[in-house]
């Protein structure tokens, strides 16, 4: 508790502190002012006429034909990291694409012939998993800081070639201790030889140093190589840490390691064709999951396949398909591989600056020995200005092994629902440049299957509260000029 608060203090205080060397290099939105007039001036104001200061954005359109280039001005416009002929804000997690028309938050900077962006988020909070939980029954409470942290560079190779490096770290061992902070009816990994029940695992602090490179053979064909170390294989589709319509909410879903747990693998390599709107991707990969010691690097094993196609059939849609063979996931679980398939549809509306609607359906299929189980989330951001309202449902099963529950040789497989409400409020903007500080609450309700309501109750609640801090608000939605 008192790491997560000092953490939250020294992040506060390097926010304030940010200004003073980023005003005159980055590139963001125009601070929002406080008053609620002004939002809703950019309410009005059509997405298309938003403007970052210093950078010409006049070859940049939405539809797809969009350039990193030098303009008259020695300004430069930032592309897709995977392709010279695609907009920045289709960039997801690893190679996953999301709605063209997505904001983002973010810091950009121009270091010679390098385009660079910083992004992140920290959330300083209190949670009560199972509020009325009696007789010993499953729960628990804390006060943490679950973060993460990002940078990516990018630079044209001559006249087709796009170079990209990316780094991501989670200071989640520091502020979550090793064994994660607790979540009801979540699963996966183990720490010190047990298996990881009713709490979500702490990110490693490597989350992510990938290389990439694309070939433009055209306009509308491209030819990618993206390799990780650790990195994110061709698996689901943009990892939840990085969707838009997760962003305000600090939990990570339930059926995390039924779509998206891949995104920290050690041992990546993904090529990629895309056409026009299209892109086919195919993947080998670790299968393992990291391990309980969060500092290290595991070992890579190409052990593992996956494929996934994306497509982007408007401005506001991002679909993606794929199915994974994953060797050995589980370290208590060596003997055990999963066929993953995943679908998803993912959806971004904005109709002025803090003015946007993003939502995702993603569905989740483990097969194993064990059987089937399936994982289906819904979730949706609606940001009005100051005040931001989100949700989630969840409908996932879990056999009794993963909820470490004790079972004959009949291992038997349960249904868990989970709905989460929340809303927050962004307060302020430290600084001329700083991030954002926004204030939030949320609570869940979820309904188990009858045979483990003795372990969880028959409708457990839980409630959180939080401050948040994460990079700036950046309009990138349809900048036609």
């Amino acid at each position: 508790m008192r790491l997560s608060v000092l953490l939250l203090a020294f992040l506060l205080l390097i926010s304030v502190s940010l200004p003073a060397w980023a005003q005159h290099e980055m590139y963001q939105m125009p601070k929002q002012p406080a008053t609620s007039p002004t939002d809703t001036v950019h309410a009005a104001q059509p997405a298309q006429h938003q403007h970052m200061p210093g950078m010409d954005m006049s070859t940049m359109d939405m539809s797809g034909d969009t350039t990193m280039q030098h303009s008259d001005h020695g300004d430069m416009n930032m592309s897709h990291a995977y392709s010279r002929n695609l907009p920045m804000s289709r960039n997801g997690s690893g190679t996953a694409w999301q709605p063209d028309a997505t904001p983002m938050y973010m810091w950009m900077q121009h270091k010679g012939p390098w385009m660079l962006m910083y992004h992140g988020a920290v959330f300083g909070r209190y949670t009560n998993q199972n509020i009325g939980r009696e007789n010993g029954q499953r729960g628990g409470r804390t006060f943490d800081a679950p973060n993460w942290f990002m940078t990516m560079a990018q630079r044209n190779v001559g006249q087709r070639g796009l170079l990209n490096l990316t780094a991501m770290i989670s200071l989640d061992p520091l502020t979550e201790g090793a064994n994660g902070y607790p979540l009801l009816f979540q699963s996966g990994e183990a720490y010190k030889g047990k298996p990881l029940v009713d709490r979500q695992h702490p990110h490693d602090l490597f989350s992510a140093l990938s290389i990439g490179y694309t070939h433009a053979l055209s306009k509308d064909l491209d030819l990618s190589l993206y390799l990780g170390y650790p990195g994110e294989p061709a698996v689901g589709p943009t990892a939840f840490m990085h969707r838009l319509s997760a962003m305000p909410n600090p939990d990570a879903p339930l059926g995390h390691h039924w779509v998206d747990a891949t995104h920290i693998t050690f041992g990546v390599a993904t090529f990629g064709v895309r056409y026009k709107q299209f892109k086919l991707e195919g993947s080998n990969f670790t299968g393992r999951e990291p391990d309980e010691h969060r500092y290290n690097f595991d070992r890579p094993r190409a052990n593992s396949w996956a494929s996934r196609l994306l497509w982007n059939p408007s401005e506001e849609l991002s679909l993606e398909v794929g199915r994974a063979y994953v060797k050995s996931p589980e370290q208590l679980r060596p003997d055990e591989d999963v066929t993953r398939t995943t679908a998803a549809v993912l959806h971004s509306r904005t109709w002025g600056a803090y003015h946007f609607v993003a939502s995702s359906l993603i569905w989740g299929l483990n097969k194993s020995d064990h059987g089937k189980e399936h994982s289906v989330l819904a979730e949706t951001n609606l940001t009005l200005g100051r005040p931001t309202f989100y949700g989630r449902y969840e409908f996932v099963q879990k056999d009794a092994e993963e909820l470490a529950i004790p079972h004959d040789q009949t291992e038997p497989t349960y249904n868990i629902h989970a709905l989460t409400l929340g809303a927050n409020y962004r307060l302020a903007q430290l600084g001329q440049n700083g991030p954002e500080l926004h204030i939030g609450a949320q609570g869940s309700v979820y309904r188990p299957d009858n045979q483990i309501r003795s372990y969880y109750g028959k409708t457990p609640v839980s409630a959180e509260v939080y401050l948040r801090l994460n990079a700036p608000f950046m309009s990138m939605g349809k900048m036609k000029m």
